[in-house]
């Protein structure tokens, strides 16, 4: 996945930085040494990258778009434990669910309509399971 130079919110420039600019004082304890982040200069839209590398985990956004994924990836992790899948299973049945092909169905790509009909598919199959 590749990351514009131009922020899809406010038409900022991009850039790539190390995470203490971003978290300061709190980057040792987020254990975010030595990590990068793509960030808006302007209104601070922006995206992590894999550990150790410099290639993004989706694409930027901004911070409420950040939460509504966070809490999206706790609900679906929740869920795909809670169902006995392996990660990869779990991957599979995401992008089965939402008609998406294999190199989409990643949550740091979702926007807010696709977190919140991951949770809703979550919640249904997870009360279907538990009836």
């Amino acid at each position: 996945m590749r990351v514009s130079e131009i922020c899809r919110y406010c038409g900022g420039v991009i850039r790539l930085v190390p995470a203490e600019k971003v978290y300061q004082a709190a980057t040792e304890r987020l254990k975010q040494q030595s990590q990068w982040i793509y960030q808006c200069q302007n209104c601070n839209a922006r995206v992590g990258c894999h550990r150790d590398s410099k290639r993004p985990l989706g694409n930027v956004a901004n911070e409420v778009l950040r939460l509504k994924r966070m809490e999206t990836h706790q609900i679906f992790d929740a869920f795909w434990r809670s169902q006995g899948m392996s990660r990869t299973a779990a991957y599979r049945w995401l992008a089965k669910q939402m008609k998406l092909p294999a190199e989409l169905a990643h949550i740091g790509g979702f926007e807010m309509e696709q977190c919140q009909r991951l949770i809703s598919l979550c919640h249904h199959t997870g009360d279907k399971e538990a009836a």
